[in-house]
């Protein structure tokens, strides 16, 4: 399947044709299909992968199937995007890609409810931050909230680090922290 073809099945739950059409080739399938394709390819270039459309989806590197899966999420026309650890295993420049494009999708209205542990990533995107610790809920507010709260310092950086909040940066952590926030 090419990374188009991937994409556009993000987008056949919205579809009239029907099954029928499909099954019995009418026009309205291919118009349809048509459709879908100009879409697929709208979110494509959207993304920034439009030039990667004709590749097996299978063979894309990290960073465009990162792009590709929010490209399929896209072709559906959502009103709430869910992405969860979308910034995993990506480098910075995917990530700053990654943050400029959901900085985009917010600008333009998109509702987005992100599930992340890169704590840099998601104090430079979110207006507001809910942070679980073992699945209880710990503390709830602005990233600058958040950012001084003794809990989410105690049980991301340690009740060793709780006394200085300069630990807890809006550019992430420090490079010998890296290890500790997740």
């Amino acid at each position: 399947m090419t990374a188009c073809e991937n994409v556009m099945v993000g987008a056949h739950a919205t579809t009239r044709a029907g099954f029928l059409a499909a099954a019995l080739r009418l026009p309205a399938h291919h118009r349809a299909e048509r459709e879908i394709r100009d879409r697929a390819m709208a979110c494509l270039d959207r993304t920034g992968i439009a030039d990667w459309a004709e590749r097996p989806a299978g063979e894309l590197p990290l960073g465009q199937q990162r792009a590709l899966q929010l490209a399929r999420a896209l072709c559906a026309r959502p009103r709430l995007l869910l992405l969860d650890e979308p910034a995993s295993g990506l480098r910075a420049a995917e990530r700053e890609h990654l943050a400029a494009l959901i900085t985009a999708l917010r600008a333009e209205g998109l509702t987005i409810l992100l599930v992340e542990h890169d704590v840099a990533f998601v104090m430079r995107l979110a207006d507001r931050i809910t942070v679980l610790d073992l699945g209880r809920v710990i503390a709830d507010g602005t990233p600058a909230e958040i950012r001084t709260n003794q809990a989410v310092i105690e049980a991301y950086l340690g009740p060793s680090a709780s006394g200085d909040p300069d630990l807890v940066r809006p550019d992430g952590p420090r490079d010998s922290e890296k290890g500790v926030i997740g």
